[in-house]
């Protein structure tokens, strides 16, 4: 099971203070690009894997789906999102991604952001969502990209000549990694990319595109911070699709 790290106080606390609990999609910078790999989803079924507050499902409802399901191994999150939801087409259910049940050809987009990472591997997950896709279906995620998830320890290092690079190491050495991020102990799971890439073909998906995520010159005049992810991916958006 996935550590469920969201319902630490410290970590639910520390997360309610970032831009995107605060104003949703508005404040995750690669939102814009993450919604330009959406399919049409009027009157499509749809499921979002690590709901979090819920913001995606409320807006899979104003892109015109009918049915919005949110999933999450937080009860914190869960609570937040039934909070912040007044409709009767979005639904919510706790739910440990690794045991989650999906019923075969039953959505038309799997949808996850910033969740995958969490989970110790993704094999059956990808088969799973492969069956529940209708034809034509389609698998839209982001995840902390390889590059990032990689180091030990992440920072700023110095080269011979006095250049600034970030510091990464035991790329190919896939598995747990361990960080205090809002709180101690946070465990995620590194692979790489070319390993996630495998996974989703190796489940019957076809791949759209891939994209390592960096902002624009726009987002980082407007958010000066943003200009250290220039510097090296720290996201990669990922869509795959069945075939119909």
């Amino acid at each position: 099971m996935a550590q469920n790290i969201y319902d630490n106080p410290a970590f639910f606390e520390g997360y309610a203070q970032l831009p995107r609990s605060i104003q949703g999609l508005d404040g995750a910078p690669e939102w814009p690009a993450l919604k330009g790999m959406l399919p049409d989803l009027t009157g499509k079924t749809v499921i979002d894997l690590g709901c979090g507050y819920g913001w995606f499902c409320r807006v899979a409802r104003e892109l015109g789906a009918t049915d919005v399901t949110g999933v999450d191994i937080s009860e914190k999150m869960l609570a937040r999102a039934a909070e912040l939801t007044d409709d009767e087409h979005i639904h919510y259910q706790r739910s440990d991604l690794e045991s989650l049940a999906l019923t075969e050809s039953s959505v038309d987009l799997v949808y996850s952001s910033l969740a995958l990472h969490y989970l110790p591997e993704l094999d059956t997950l990808f088969n799973k969502i492969q069956r529940a896709l209708n034809p034509g279906g389609s698998l839209v995620f982001s995840m902390e990209h390889p590059i990032y998830t990689c180091a030990s320890r992440q920072g700023w290092l110095s080269g011979e000549n006095g250049e600034r690079f970030w510091g990464v190491n035991q790329y190919q050495n896939e598995g747990q990694r361990v960080s205090n991020w809002l709180a101690d102990g946070v465990i995620k799971y590194h692979r790489t990319l070319g390993t996630t890439i495998t996974t989703l073909i190796k489940a019957g998906l076809t791949l759209d595109e891939v994209n390592e995520w960096g902002p624009t010159q726009a987002q980082i005049d407007a958010w000066p911070a943003l200009a250290e992810e220039a510097e090296r991916p720290m996201l990669v958006l990922i869509s795959a699709r069945k075939a119909q």
